[in-house]
Order: C-alpha cells, then sequence, then structure tokens
C-alpha cells in the first residue's frame, strides 16, 4: 500500500509541493483569459444588436440633457414635430413677473354722481367722434382689456389709434397666458368700438377678434425712451432685473421680416470668410433628420467663425406630404424663423451669394478651398485663409450625411446653436389664434390612432384605450364637466370624438381652417415667399400647430401614459423614462 502510494505521487508530479504555486498562477490565467474572451463576446453582440433610441423625440428636460451631452445621434422617419431652440429656454418667472395690473392704470372718467361739482354734460354729442388718441381714452381701454382677458397678462400696451370708423379705437398689446409654460411673449391688435353718454361716460360696447386691429399694429422701434414706464409707443411697466444675461425670447404676432439678406459692397464679400456644405444625402429626408444635419453646418459655421451660405430651398418628406411622395421647392421660412437666424447669426441665401462670387472671386483673387473627406474635422480647417471652405459630400449613405461631420472628436468641440433656430412665427401666429379664440382658457388631450391603432400586434390595446367610450371614462376623473377641450388627433374623422360633446366643449384644428385658407394672413405672405404661387397647408405645418395648440392647453393629457398602458414605439418598448 505505502508502494502503491509513492507510485502515484511519483507519476503525479504536479502534486509536489514545489508545483503548486505555478498550477495556481496558470489556473488563475486561465480563469482570466476565459472571462475576457466570455465579455469579447458579449460586448460584441450588444453593439451589433444595440439601437438607440431618437434622442430628439423625449420630453423637453430629456431633450436638454440631450443636446447638451456628447451623445451620438441616430435618426428613423418620424413625423413627429422636431424640437426647435424655443422649446429649450426655460421660464424666468422673475422675468415674466413685471405684468401691468389694474392698479397701474389711472383712468378719469368724469363724475356721474350728483354732488356739488356740476355734471358734464354732453347732450347731442353723443355721435361725435371718439379721439382714440387722448390718454384718458388709452387708459380706459387698456383697463377694459385687462378686465376683459382675465387669462392673460398684460406687459405692454401700445398707443390706442383711430379704428375703421368715428366710433371705433385700435389698440395693440403684448402678453403671455398666466398659465403660459413656454417662455414666450405675444402680441394681439384688436378694435374697441366705444360709445359716448350724455353725462360723457364712455363705455365699451363690443371687442374685435384676434388680430383686428390692423391700424394698432406696429414694427417695435429699435430704440426706446424709458421714462416712468411710458413709453412713446404706449404704456409699459419696467421690467424687473433678472441679474442674469439678457434672452432673446419670441415674439409671436410681431410683422416678421424674413427678407434675404446681402453683402453690402464689393469690399464686404472679399473681406468676408464663407463655409459652403454642397450635395450629400440628407434632403428629402425626415424633418429631424434635415434639421440635426443643418446645425452641424451651423455649428462648424460659428466654430470656424464664418458666413454659412445656405439653400433656402427644402424638398420636404413624402411622410409630410398629401401627394405621398417627395416635394422639391419648400422654403425654410415656412417652418422656421428666419428673421431670428439672420438677426443672430451670419448666413447668406446660397443664390445671391453664387452671383456675387462669379462677378468678383476672379477680380479680387478669392480662393476655395475645397473639403471631400467628413473625417477632416473643423479643428483642422481653423487654420485656413481661403475665403471660401467648401464641404463637398458624395453619393454614398450614410457617408454623405452632413451630421457625419460633428461626429467623433468634434462633438465635444462643435456645438450645435439650437438657440438660433426657432419654429416660424407665422405658423406660432396661427397657433396664438387658436388660443385666443378660446380665451386661452381650454384643457387638452392628444389621440394618437391611426396606424397605430390599426396595429394591434404593437400596440394591442390602443384602439380600444382611444375609443370614444374609453376616453370618457378616462377623461372624467381629469377634466371637469363643460371645459372647452382641445383634441389634437390624426383621427381623420372629427365625427369619431361626438360622443365627447355631451360632456365638453370640443375643438379641432380643422375648426380653424379660415386661419390658413386663401383670405388668411398666412396664405398671402407664404405665397409672397413663393413667387406668388399658393403654399400648400402640409401635413408638418398641421402637425406643428396640432401640437402646440395643445402644448398651450391648461390640463394636458396624453396617449401614452394617460390614456394607454402601450408604449409609444411598441410592445417592449417602454422605459422608465419614456
Amino acid at each position: 500500500m505505502v508502494g502503491r502510494s509513492q507510485n502515484l505521487l511519483s507519476r503525479s508530479g504536479s502534486f509536489r509541493t514545489e508545483n503548486l504555486g505555478q498550477n495556481a498562477l496558470a489556473m488563475i490565467g486561465n480563469l482570466c483569459f476565459t472571462i475576457f474572451v466570455v465579455g469579447v463576446l458579449v460586448f460584441t453582440i450588444i453593439a451589433a444588436t444595440y439601437e438607440p433610441e431618437d434622442p430628439l423625440f423625449h420630453p423637453s428636460t430629456k431633450i436638454t440633457n440631450f443636446l447638451t451631452s456628447k451623445s451620438n445621434a441616430t435618426f428613423k422617419s418620424d413625423d413627429t414635430v422636431m424640437k426647435t431652440g424655443e422649446d429649450f429656454i426655460g421660464v424666468n418667472q422673475t422675468a415674466f413677473s413685471t405684468f401691468i395690473n389694474l392698479t397701474d392704470v389711472d383712468v378719469s372718467q368724469p363724475a356721474t354722481d350728483s354732488g356739488t361739482e356740476s355734471i358734464p354734460d354732453c347732450h347731442g354729442k353723443t355721435d361725435e367722434p371718439i379721439d382714440c388718441t387722448d390718454p384718458d381714452v388709452f387708459h380706459f381701454l387698456m383697463r377694459e382689456a385687462i378686465e376683459k382677458f382675465k387669462d392673460i397678462h398684460f406687459y405692454r400696451f401700445g398707443k390706442s389709434v383711430r379704428g375703421s370708423n368715428d366710433s371705433s379705437c385700435h389698440m395693440a398689446w403684448r402678453f403671455r397666458p398666466k398659465e403660459g409654460k413656454t417662455a414666450a411673449f405675444y402680441k394681439d391688435y384688436r378694435e374697441f368700438v366705444v360709445s359716448r353718454s350724455e353725462n360723457c361716460t364712455l363705455s365699451v360696447v363690443s371687442i374685435g377678434d384676434y388680430h383686428s386691429g390692423g391700424n394698432a399694429r406696429k414694427r417695435k422701434r429699435k430704440n426706446k425712451d424709458r421714462t416712468s414706464g411710458k413709453l412713446d409707443e404706449g404704456f409699459e411697466k419696467t421690467p424687473a432685473k433678472t441679474g442674469g444675461q439678457n434672452i432673446a425670447l419670441p415674439e409671436v404676432g410681431e410683422a416678421v421680416n424674413d427678407s434675404l439678406p446681402v453683402v453690402e459692397s464689393e469690399s464686404s464679400f472679399k473681406h468676408g470668410k464663407y463655409l459652403v456644405y454642397h450635395g450629400g444625402g440628407d434632403r428629402c429626408k425626415s424633418m429631424d433628420h434635415y434639421l440635426w444635419s443643418f446645425m452641424c453646418a451651423l455649428g462648424e459655421a460659428q466654430y470656424l467663425n464664418r458666413t454659412l451660405i445656405m439653400d433656402l430651398s427644402i424638398c420636404l418628406s413624402k411622410i409630410y406630404t398629401s401627394s405621398g411622395v417627395d416635394e422639391e421647392g419648400k422654403d425654410f421660412r415656412f417652418y422656421f424663423d428666419f428673421e431670428h437666424l439672420k438677426d443672430s447669426a451670419s448666413v447668406l441665401d446660397q443664390e445671391q451669394f453664387w452671383s456675387d462670387w462669379e462677378k468678383w472671386h476672379q477680380k479680387d483673387g478669392l480662393s476655395l478651398h475645397l473639403v471631400e473627406d467628413f473625417r477632416v474635422t473643423p479643428m483642422k480647417l481653423s487654420g485656413v485663409m481661403d475665403t471660401l471652405i467648401m464641404r463637398k459630400f458624395g453619393s454614398v449613405e450614410p457617408d454623405n450625411y452632413w451630421y457625419r461631420v460633428c461626429e467623433g472628436e468634434t462633438e465635444s468641440v462643435v456645438q450645435r446653436p439650437w438657440h438660433l433656430v426657432w419654429k416660424s412665427r407665422r405658423l406660432m401666429d396661427i397657433v396664438s389664434a387658436i388660443a385666443s379664440r378660446l380665451n386661452w382658457d381650454y384643457d387638452s388631450v392628444h389621440v394618437v390612432r391611426g396606424e397605430k391603432a390599426r396595429n394591434r400586434e404593437m400596440w394591442p390595446h390602443l384602439a380600444e384605450d382611444t375609443s370614444p367610450d374609453a376616453l370618457l371614462s378616462s377623461l372624467q376623473d381629469k377634466i371637469d364637466d363643460g371645459r372647452n377641450l382641445y383634441i389634437a388627433t390624426n383621427e381623420p374623422e372629427t365625427s369619431f370624438f361626438n360622443p365627447l360633446k355631451d360632456k365638453y366643449s370640443t375643438h379641432f384644428l380643422s375648426d380653424y381652417k379660415d386661419l390658413w385658407d386663401e383670405t388668411s394672413e398666412w396664405y398671402s405672405e407664404t405665397a409672397k415667399l413663393h413667387n406668388g404661387s399658393p403654399v400648400e397647408f402640409d401635413r408638418y405645418m398641421r402637425v406643428s400647430v396640432d401640437t402646440e395648440v395643445f402644448l398651450r392647453g391648461k390640463k394636458q393629457i396624453e396617449t401614452f401614459n394617460d390614456l394607454t398602458k402601450d408604449c409609444k414605439d411598441g410592445i417592449n418598448t417602454c422605459t422608465s423614462s419614456s
């Protein structure tokens, strides 16, 4: 037995004491290598199958976090509305706290009680013209407006002027809704029909609809003489000092000046530095794709301190068109606020630029630096002294997408200047008109149906959860009976929601077609931008206006999370942050 044991130990030399340390090290090394191989395999599988969700359609706080991060971007066709710069401006309550109260406005109406003072006598003068420029009349109309429109705050009144006849006055004001959730101001101007009694007391017979007082519509003056809270243009309280940097805010309702900028002279042109993006595969893509790429170009131009040469002609993707095909010939100014862009950044229309370039580049010896590889970073171009840098993109997708320039190491250096691009103020004026017709006193519900409701595999409960009976059940504890209820929806037949009329005063986008039909201001102004040809109020515009009206409701009920437990992007896609 002893001999057998010694024999075994001799054949199994690995168990000798002097070999135990080497064996342990070998086992640990093999184990670490195995873990490493498994880790690489798991990482490879995740990297190959992971598809990040589109960050551009999160709630605004999450979008803000995304836009200030160094995350990469992916795109998928989506017909929702793209977030723009004004959506990320925080609502500074201090800036909005200096609204005009009734106690701020002085009114000296003629006495009406029988005291020792003589009573003014207007017998036989009641039909004489109302002097709308009289300070007492102006202050009287301000008080009437404040008392009439209780759901908005007034920040400035323009001087009242003569209206359409001797008994009417027109007056403009700057305002925002009391419960406004967006950082923006609005402008309205209305007609007041005024009567005078025999004791000279004035009374307002009626106040016209939104933008009915056209005579009071004026462009803002650049230089205002602020004295005692009053302006040459009217009345305004001195704004509270915020202690921070003044941030430009949209003013919806002001006349829009989006004429194309021009170079003043040959000397100015030859001393300028320019950047242009040429070609690429971004055309006719979704609006989020277009804007993501455009913002990359704009960000690079700002980083290089160059003027961006931009093509104002847009190809509208078929996902937004009534024809179902991509449509060329749309104008950037239909969808975005070009006046704000040109006032805040250095941009030129490419047609005007190339015309000037042909006239002067040879004469003045202007040079061009061509870049044909998106991997050439803006940092490498910072020292280029040529007049024009042209980035030329090829025909192979996705390497010919403009936004590729801003990927990789460039992400941490070149920031997309979202504050420069706002939504079209003409579209936002339609939003303001709809909200004003509802006196800014309404609740809203967003009802998603359409293709998603028909696809029961991806959204198994959506159709039932958005049926009229289900809506009545869901809304009964959220919206008070009798309220104005704005329904933003992709359901084509609004009669589908008729059962809700028994409890609510329902309103739809289609109820306000007059705001973009042949007689509307929007129609005439967009036609001017389109060489006199009428512009279709396309699907992107409709969804944009519908969404913005929804967002201005006092209570807002969303389809996903509020009406159904189905996930926004289909089954098994819900996340705690969605």
